[in-house]
């Protein structure tokens, strides 16, 4: 018998998403489809009845501006909103800011297939040369975390992502959803990801397989244990959810013929 309702939300589309870039920790801002994706979002859910308690964010632009036009579509721009580093995107790197398709011809298709989808397997370190480093480590909102900047990832695989996320989930998240509170996590692809692998325990072999497209809420209903009662459900039309699905695996199909043509 479900108990607690939770609502997870992969971000608005960034303009790095549609250029199919590395975008990780880099503070990229909503496109105009991702501003309409949140939107959208919100008038759904408000549509659907939901009443949100608390917003969880990350500490990037995207996930925080999802959030406010989710919550303002909603009505309900009062909502209190918390934000942690511990729900970022997952940390790609070395590879921040690289095309993906252009990727796969440096490194080899196999080894970046590796780096973005493998649960275990992280991409090499950014250091910092890189073109991206000062912008992410000299950021202000970085020295608001509960670890000293020298601490926070250079690079992550999903299971890092999920270690880093668990003791936030565990201590703040978890106590608000057992008062009673229904819950919107505006997150990333892979953190969002991370949580269902908790949630779920989808295994390491087929989390790979679980994709999430871009302003699309997901809904799980869990028992007391906070154990999903049934299968998350994506909400929406779910034609047009397939599609956008569809479009984030045939980015992987774009890189494999950009690396056959050359």
């Amino acid at each position: 018998m479900s108990k607690y309702r939770l609502v997870l939300l992969r971000h608005g589309e960034g303009a790095w998403n549609k250029e199919n870039r590395f975008c990780s920790w880099v503070d990229q801002k909503l496109s105009e489809e991702g501003v309409k994706e949140a939107r959208d979002c919100g008038r759904l859910l408000k549509e659907q009845g939901y009443k949100f308690d608390l917003v969880f964010t990350s500490l990037l632009s995207r996930s925080i501006h999802t959030a406010w036009l989710v919550l303002e579509a909603m009505g309900q721009e009062w909502v209190p909103v918390v934000k942690s580093w511990r729900l970022n995107e997952r940390h790609y790197g070395a590879l921040i800011g690289l095309n993906r398709a252009e990727m796969a011809l440096q490194h080899g298709e196999q080894k970046v297939k590796q780096w973005r989808r493998s649960y275990n397997i992280s991409p090499p370190l950014i250091d910092e040369s890189h073109p991206y480093y000062t912008e992410i480590y000299n950021d202000r909102r970085y020295a608001t975390c509960d670890v000293p900047k020298e601490n926070l990832p250079r690079a992550e695989s999903l299971k890092e992502v999920l270690d880093r996320l668990l003791p936030y989930w565990n201590s703040t998240v978890v106590p608000e959803i057992q008062k009673g509170k229904t819950i919107l996590i505006s997150g990333h692809g892979n953190s969002c990801r991370a949580i269902l692998k908790h949630l779920e325990g989808v295994s390491d072999e087929d989390i790979a397989s679980v994709t999430l497209p871009t302003g699309v809420p997901v809904q799980l209903e869990l028992d007391e244990n906070l154990k999903p009662v049934k299968p998350r459900q994506l909400l929406g039309d779910q034609a047009k959810i397939q599609a956008a699905i569809k479009k984030v695996e045939d980015q992987e199909i774009m890189v494999d013929s950009f690396v056959s043509r050359s």
